[in-house]
């Protein structure tokens, strides 16, 4: 297909469970992308993201907690208690 502009591009991109690495089927109606603030040392929002998409088949099997928690913990900075 083409756009406007005349650049042929593709109608669907498949995505990847971030903590499988499985694709994301376009029937996969139980399936979540969040978006996940990246902090600076103090704590404040400096404006990235960082996207995860978990699969349907993990939500299924009650993994989606513990794989979100074990990839937003090894992918972001925390910000350190002290003033």
């Amino acid at each position: 297909m083409q756009n406007e502009a005349g650049d042929l591009v593709d109608l669907y991109i498949p995505r990847k469970c971030s903590w499988t690495n499985r694709l994301i089927q376009s029937k996969d109606k139980a399936s979540v992308q969040l978006n996940v603030a990246e902090i600076d040392e103090s704590g404040r929002f400096n404006g990235d993201v960082k996207t995860y998409a978990i699969a349907g088949y993990v939500r299924d099997h009650s993994e989606s907690d513990s794989a979100l928690w074990h990839l937003i913990s090894k992918g972001t900075k925390q910000a350190s208690s002290s003033p």
